[in-house]
């Protein structure tokens, strides 16, 4: 599954994307949230706050209880203002 990084989640993460297979059991949005904050100090500092943490599934925004089981993308981002 490609995982990818956007603005202050992509400097705090140290990256822009990344090619993962989460393990069995990380089925949600916030399972692999839960899963990559145990992969190292950058992703637990790029997801200390779930409040400013949004996702997209297959590039359709996803709240963190949707399932992941068969994505191709996840994406990572601040929530987005317009004006």
């Amino acid at each position: 599954m490609k995982i990818l990084y956007f603005a202050w989640v992509r400097q705090k993460a140290g990256k822009s994307e990344e090619d993962r297979e989460p393990p069995a059991g990380v089925d949600t949005v916030s399972d692999l949230i839960a899963w990559l904050r145990g992969q190292g100090p950058e992703y637990e500092f790029a997801f200390e706050d779930l409040d400013t943490i949004r996702a997209a599934v297959d590039q359709t925004h996803a709240p963190l209880d949707a399932s992941i089981l068969g994505a191709r993308e996840v994406a990572f981002f601040p929530p987005v203002t317009g004006g």
